[in-house]
């Protein structure tokens, strides 16, 4: 195993915590703003931080703690991709656990790997959420033609009540829907700072009823939709190939979206020429409160060493 001097991150560390998330990003894919500064300070400089360097000084591991509204613990890890199957990353599980003092951990991870997965797995987490992230280079932009009878208008205060009723109708329908309130749903949209109302589309029937939508928020397709019935005629489609060709006009060099992992539209971007650039996901404890509390103290007697990590912000 690497001999590594652990310690907190001090705030001299967040041009070196953007390198690592960036050479993890370059390695494994996953959300690309992780290295914006932002990203960096939620997911990495929380309440308790721990860092891992080498011999030289550099840092090649990094993880950090934080509370969500409910009072459970958040953890972000990153570990350079030279440095995996070293047990550096159960290190910080450990450490994660012990810091957390009983209370559950939730797992917040941007940029996934086959070897996080594995270490979350055998580290009594369960995945409950992933997407993967998706690109078009705007290199070629499919044609798709709008379905007969279909018109679809940009985004404004009149409209605005037809976006959450498409919204509602087309995802209503899935597992787990939040099922927002049109006022939360419409002040979320707007107040994106990146929100982009021209370039976000409703589709209404001839007969006026709305369809399908598409928002936008800088160079992202935030959400698409369409309603069951109709389904099948490529209005999804021609959505996404709109705001591609929208996008491209006014500058923009990628365009990209996060789909779930078992939502099957995946394979339409895919053939709408989206590439997968990576995946970001969720974990929830499997292990009880008291029982990770326990774990946590006999892999912490159990270590030792120059390679130890200290407690939190020592």
């Amino acid at each position: 195993m690497a001999i590594l001097q652990w310690g907190a991150l001090t705030p001299d560390d967040r041009e070196a915590v953007r390198e690592l998330a960036q050479i993890c990003l370059d390695h494994d894919g996953g959300l690309p703003q992780l290295v914006e500064d932002s990203f960096v300070d939620k997911y990495f400089f929380g309440d308790d931080t721990i860092a891992a360097r080498d011999d030289l000084g550099e840092l090649v591991a990094v993880a950090s703690l934080t509370y969500d509204e409910a009072g459970n613990r958040l953890a972000s890890g990153l570990v350079h991709p030279s440095m995996r199957r070293q047990g550096i990353g159960e290190q910080l599980v450990a450490w994660g656990r012990k810091e957390s003092q009983g209370l559950p951990v939730k797992i917040v991870a941007e940029s996934m790997s086959p070897e996080a997965e594995s270490l979350f797995a055998s580290s009594g987490f369960s995945r409950t959420f992933a997407e993967y992230v998706m690109f078009h280079d705007l290199s070629h932009i499919s044609r798709v033609l709008l379905p007969e009878g279909v018109e679809t208008e940009p985004f404004t205060d009149e409209r605005a009540r037809d976006f959450y009723i498409a919204y509602r109708e087309s995802f209503g329908d899935r597992p787990g829907f939040p099922d927002p309130g049109e006022e939360e749903f419409l002040t979320f949209l707007k107040s994106d700072p990146e929100f982009r109302p021209e370039d976000s589309r409703v589709a209404y029937s001839r007969g006026g009823a709305p369809i399908g939508f598409v928002t936008v928020a800088g160079d992202w397709i935030d959400q698409v939709g369409v309603v069951p019935t109709w389904r099948g005629h490529r209005l999804g489609a021609h959505l996404v190939v709109r705001t591609l060709t929208a996008l491209k006009a006014a500058g923009s060099s990628r365009v990209w979206l996060n789909v779930g992992v078992d939502n099957p539209s995946w394979e339409l971007y895919r053939r709408l020429g989206f590439e997968v650039y990576g995946t970001r996901a969720r974990y929830a404890d499997r292990i009880t409160p008291g029982a990770a509390a326990a774990i946590a103290d006999a892999e912490s007697e159990l270590e030792s060493g120059e390679s130890d990590p200290p407690t939190a912000n020592d």
